[in-house]
């Protein structure tokens, strides 16, 4: 017996040892130093899989998406073997404290995760080399501080939110730089051509697109954030090249929505960095520049989420190349603004760590309060659907679903402070009508995103200071404090059969939805007109723009015209409505010179130097 439990430890240690001989720090898997040069972002992910494969008792590594030029986006879940070996239970826990679960997974521990997110803005590149370094340090079995840290905390790595944007950066610099780093800024390795690396393939900024979701990268983040909910969150920045490095506290004006305790928080990790990065002599600075005001950043969105939300910012970005000399004569290199990130990643993982206990009651607080109604400033938002507004509602809803807000439908007779003329006014609740009750898991959120005059605790801010969505959408909308109806929240759109035994086909043009339907039909070569001014046909009536197709001159799709319709007006939230004649009952009828025949436009967008690449992208 004694043979055999010495055999199974030597098996045991023997097992260990060769696990860690297999897990290699990024020098050893990459062939050179963190900072020599910039690593591509397939390298990135292989170092990340190679880790994930040596030690799967710390590491596991999950595909959350791609980008539109086809990417792989991935995320790495860290935490001590004891905690892995729970960790669905622990992220069902952790929906069960903020009342996305009804139910708390028996025998779970409440541990609180931590969120790490590098490189959004592509030209932002040293982040991604952290995240190499910060990878390793947890893994490593040996390292007895990271190790004690993730005894009661979740770690999660995104290491690249943008890798289209970065590539673009990183294959500039690569192609453009010599053997030795040019450090001198008025060098050409420091002027990188339009559009530069800071946006994503269709040149639009994802750090503005955490609440709004325009964009694949951020609509599949996103997705993934919700399943987790941290209780911390981190985005990795860069700023110019002669600015010290900023993190929290972050600065005036703080939304008023944002918790005495998130305030705390970043002042806690405001105080352990500092202890770092004074320790090295290091420059930085706090509560300058960043405010927390605008809802859609990612240091603002988790906020709203019930995280402790924060930037942080390192001097370089797409000026700092691999060496960038600064005013005072310094040298920055990529080691170094890599180091000082995966200092501040460290230290707000040992931060977590050590208020863990605080950080998963003040979460829990917040969705109670959230859900009791405690952090609304309304009951309820109702609003109003009526003939013309059909697309708008419809994507308002999908907004709604991409940010887990509930609504209903409902009745009743309430009165509430009508968006559009700033006065209390009495309002009933129709069917198609939605009901967005104050009272839910997101509920700050909610609030956040429906203020219809944002309140400021200082003028200068950082980015816009208005938002609200029945503005953005342009739909009657009371906020209401009366109490109301609600029953089912399905919306399902049923798609009922359309014949094809009728003259031609209508489809009133009320908005986005309209006009991709207009762009796939004439993609689909069929043939359309459009009328110039307003008419009724079987009593219902249709606005100037409508669109008319009728079967004539689409005989090529024979008994399938209304159904390859109706396919593409479902696809886009349009309406189609058949007709059994060419005459109106008022207005002007089909053959009417007033309905042009309509040819696919050939649109031109001018791009390049001299166009700002974020207007290109919007």
């Amino acid at each position: 017996m004694l043979f055999k439990k010495i055999f199974f430890c030597f098996l045991f240690l023997t097992g260990f040892a060769s696990a860690q001989a297999q897990l290699q720090s990024p020098e050893q898997f990459l062939g050179y130093k963190i900072g020599e040069r910039y690593t591509p972002h397939y390298k990135v992910v292989e170092y990340f899989k190679a880790i994930a494969a040596a030690v799967p008792d710390r590491v596991q590594l999950q595909q959350y998406g791609e980008t539109y030029e086809h990417r792989p986006l991935y995320i790495a879940i860290i935490s001590s073997p004891q905690n892995m070996t729970s960790l669905e239970s622990i992220r069902k826990n952790n929906l069960s404290l903020a009342h996305m679960l009804q139910e708390k997974s028996s025998g779970s521990i409440a541990t609180p995760i931590v969120w790490l997110s590098y490189n959004v803005h592509g030209n932002e590149p040293s982040s991604t080399e952290a995240s190499m370094l910060s990878l390793f340090a947890f893994a490593d079995a040996n390292n007895s501080q990271s190790q004690q840290w993730l005894q009661n905390t979740v770690v999660i790595i995104d290491p690249c939110l943008n890798p289209d944007g970065r590539e673009r950066y990183v294959n500039w610099y690569t192609g453009m730089a010599g053997a030795t780093a040019n450090p001198k800024l008025f060098s050409r390795e420091h002027y990188e051509p339009w559009p530069g690396g800071r946006v994503n393939h269709y040149n639009f900024d994802l750090n503005r697109d955490w609440a709004w979701q325009t964009q694949k990268e951020s609509e599949q983040r996103i997705a993934i954030y919700q399943k987790w909910l941290p209780q911390v969150h981190v985005d990795f920045h860069e700023q110019g090249v002669d600015n010290p490095y900023y993190f929290a506290p972050a600065a005036e004006p703080y939304h008023q929505a944002i918790t005495q305790w998130q305030r705390d928080f970043q002042v806690a990790i405001g105080k352990n960095n500092a202890k770092y990065f004074d320790a090295k002599g290091w420059l930085y600075f706090t509560k300058e520049i960043f405010d927390l005001f605008y809802p859609s950043y990612g240091d603002t969105y988790p906020l709203f989420n019930g995280a402790i939300g924060m930037t942080y910012e390192q001097g370089g970005g797409p000026r700092g190349g691999a060496a960038a000399l600064t005013q005072e004569g310094d040298t920055l290199t990529l080691a170094d603004r890599a180091m000082h990130h995966y200092t501040t990643g460290m230290s707000t993982v040992e931060t977590s760590s050590r208020l863990a206990t605080k950080l998963i009651q003040e979460f829990s607080n917040y969705f109670d309060e959230a859900t009791s109604g405690k952090s609304a400033t309304y009951k309820n938002y109702v609003i109003k659907s009526s003939a013309n507004n059909g697309q708008r509602i419809s994507a308002l809803k999908k907004l709604l679903d991409k940010n887990k807000i509930i609504y209903f439908r409902g009745n009743g007779n309430g009165s509430g402070f009508n968006y559009f003329t700033g006065k209390t006014e009495n309002f009933s609740v129709a069917d198609k009508d939605i009901i967005i009750p104050g009272a839910q898991p997101q509920a700050v959120l909610l609030r956040t995103l429906m203020e219809p005059q944002p309140r400021l605790s200082d003028s200068v801010t950082y980015d816009i200071t208005a938002w609200a969505l029945p503005y953005a959408y342009g739909l009657e909308t009371y906020a209401s404090n009366s109490s109301l109806t609600t029953n089912s929240r399905t919306y399902t759109d049923t798609v009922a059969s359309i014949s094809n035994n009728v003259y031609g086909y209508v489809i009133p043009w009320e908005g986005v939805g309209s006009a991709k339907a207009l762009a796939a039909i004439l993609k689909e070569n069929i043939r359309v007109r459009f009328a110039e001014k307003a008419f009724t046909s079987n009593g219902k009536n249709f606005s100037a723009g409508s669109l008319i197709i009728i079967k004539n001159g689409n005989d090529k799709y024979d008994g399938s015209l209304g159904s390859t319709l109706q396919a593409i007006c479902y696809k886009n939230g349009a309406e189609i409505f058949p007709v059994q004649t060419g005459l109106v009952e008022k207005g002007l009828d089909f053959g009417s010179s007033a309905v042009h025949f309509l040819k696919a436009p050939r649109v031109a967008m001018l791009t390049g130097t001299g166009v700002n690449p974020n207007a290109a992208g919007e």
